[in-house]
């Protein structure tokens, strides 16, 4: 199905056929994508002395229980309030869902024992284009992101340039294959974070911070349009399910 969209100054015919998922499923196991140093998330059925919910153990519903971390165990978009003293809930700030996205692939490069993404690899790969969301996709890309443990392994993380670039492009919606875009242990740093939400000057309360996407290999790099959707909790962030949408020309 193809759907024609007036956005902004330009008209877009959007293929809603082919929904390019870039969102991690959750799994009650150790298999699960994991950081941030806390146990795997569970999914359990409701317990009352010996009923259990569960259709296979005589109840009529399965009814569920799940306990898990946004931040830690999968796909989420977060807001300011993240790093804000101030409450700030990702659900009462993020109130537009449709941005044009750009898919890009970096290479981290190693800076003082660390992989780091830079400033001048962010330029190379978006030039002069303009767009409201950035998709970062790192290399190497294995399907080995669905399940693995980041605690305690120092991940790829954005230097504070790069990010402070991306606020000076007006990007207002990151999107990244990683835990977060900063490193695991800064001493709570968070330069990053900060750069994007412009802590020492006025914060950008509209713009999220997406965080363990997946993009698969066969999605190619390049623009597409973004459905960027999350529950509705009142948190500074929420699971969240992307979705790229191939634009016709």
């Amino acid at each position: 199905m193809i759907a024609t969209i007036q956005y902004n100054s330009r008209k877009l015919q959007i293929d809603l056929s082919q929904p390019l998922d870039i969102s991690m499923p959750l799994r009650a196991s150790t298999n699960n994508v994991n950081a941030w140093y806390v146990d795997a998330p569970k999914i359990e059925p409701v317990k009352e002395g010996d009923w259990v919910a569960t259709v296979k153990d005589g109840a009529c519903i399965n009814f569920n229980n799940i306990m898990f971390n946004p931040h830690a165990h999968g796909t989420h978009t977060e807001c300011v309030g993240h790093i804000t003293e101030k409450v700030h809930s990702i659900n009462q700030n993020l109130k537009q869902f449709f941005f044009l996205a750009e898919v890009i692939t970096v290479a981290p490069e190693k800076l003082k024992g660390d992989f780091v993404i830079s400033k001048k690899q962010i330029q190379f790969a978006l030039g002069n284009k303009k767009r409201d969301a950035v998709v970062i996709r790192t290399i190497p890309n294995t399907k080995e992101k669905l399940s693995k443990q980041y605690s305690n392994t120092n991940p790829t993380y954005l230097l504070e340039e790069a990010t402070e670039y991306l606020r000076q492009k007006n990007i207002k919606h990151l999107l990244i294959d990683l835990p977060s875009v900063d490193k695991e242990n800064d001493e709570c740093q968070l330069l990053s974070h900060n750069a994007f939400w412009n802590t020492k000057g006025k914060l950008r309360m509209d713009a999220t911070i997406t965080e363990f996407i997946y993009v698969p290999n066969a999605v190619e790099d390049g623009e597409y349009f973004l459905n960027l959707q999350i529950a509705p909790f009142e948190n500074d962030a929420a699971p969240s399910k992307p979705i790229l949408y191939k634009i016709i020309e």
